[in-house]
Formats: C-alpha cells, structure tokens, sequence
C-alpha cells in the first residue's frame, strides 16, 4: 500500500519536528518535504516528490502562506494544504479559504485532529471544526455589509478617525467644516450599523477597511 505523501511548511523549526515526529508515528505517511517557507518549498517541488497533503503555516518570511496558497493552485493544484495557525481571527481564515485551503486547524488541535483533518481533506472533503466554522459564518455575515457603500471621502475621514485624530483636527486636515466631519461619521456609523465611533473603528478593522 503507497504511504500518503506530506509536506510540512513552518518557519518554527521545533513545530515542523513535532508534526514530523507524530506523523512518523504512523506508517501510512512519509513526510516528504519539511521548508521553513514558501520560497523553499517550491525549490523543494521542483525536485519532483510531490506531497498529496501540505500542512502550511500563514505568517512566515520569504513567501507568506498566503502566497504559496495562491501559487499552489497555479501551479500544483493537486496538492491539498491545510492551513494550520495560531491566528484564529476571522480574516485570516477567510483569506485561506479563498485562496484554496481546503482546511484550517489552530496550532494547539491535538492529534486526533490533526489526524481527521488530513483523513477528510484526503477524502475530497474541506475540513474546519465548529469553532472555525462560527468565526467563518460571523465574518460572512460581516461582509454582508459591502465595504464599497463607504465613499472615498468617508474612508478618508474613517482613516483619520482611526488614527485619534479630533473632529477639529480632520477639518482643518481637508479644509472642511466640522460640521461636515461629523455628518461624515454620522453616515458611516447608519451604514456599518454601529452606534458609536468604537464600535465604527472596530467593525471598519473587522472589514479589512483599515
């Protein structure tokens, strides 16, 4: 029976050995490529042992996870990555999903998840757990609200709200009145449906407006 090829790409040396340490455990895998990122990665490919599994972190130097995600489905789209991260914020995931993860694990799932993750993802199935899957409906009920309702000006005053700057201090920036600074901030808060500048600012970061 052909073992399952993996590749495991960190740039956490002492992560990549401890997944390589527990998947050795089992005989139906054969780790065939281990990159501490990206750039190496596709090196790597190029010598032609191919892994039907990548196990890839996000936030590395030289080639980002997203990057290789893209990069994978150009040009190596059989190969299935499973994003695994220590970020659990809700853009994150989102971003990994649309650029062709077909799962997506917190660095501290267990074996047993890790396991079932690359036993579904195998079985031409996406894997995510409740926790993932609700961070993944919030942030897409989020969306609903379309960034684009926002004009460039509002987003120009949004940018300096965000910064501290004082109803007086964005006036004078853009050489308008006060008054229309805050009809301005009035008209976002209506159409991100929030009720104070707070709650503007943090649904504007939800948004990736910021």
């Amino acid at each position: 029976m052909s073992r399952i090829k993996i590749a495991i790409v960190d740039d956490h040396q002492l992560f990549r050995d401890g997944i390589h340490s527990l998947l050795s455990k089992h005989d139906e895998f054969e780790i065939v490529i281990s990159s501490e990122n990206g750039k190496d990665f596709f090196e790597a490919l190029k010598k032609g042992n191919l892994p039907e599994i990548l196990l890839l972190d996000l936030t590395m130097p030289e080639m980002n996870g997203f990057e290789v995600l893209i990069r994978l489905k150009k040009k190596y789209p059989r190969i299935k990555a499973i994003a695994i991260s220590m970020h659990d914020d809700g853009n994150y995931i989102m971003q990994s999903i649309r650029g062709g993860a077909f799962g997506y694990l917190l660095k501290n799932a267990d074996e047993e998840e890790l396991l079932l993750a690359i036993d579904t993802v195998l079985n031409g199935n996406k894997y995510f757990n409740q926790e993932i899957s609700q961070k993944m409906i919030n942030i897409m009920s989020l969306e609903g609200v379309s960034p684009k309702k926002l004009s460039p000006k509002e987003m120009e005053i949004l940018k300096l709200i965000a910064d501290g700057q004082t109803t007086k201090e964005i006036a004078q920036k853009l050489f308008i009145s006060t008054r229309t600074v805050e009809t301005h901030r009035n008209n976002m808060m209506k159409k991100l449906e929030v009720k104070n500048t707070p709650e503007l600012i943090n649904k504007a970061a939800q948004l990736s407006l910021l």
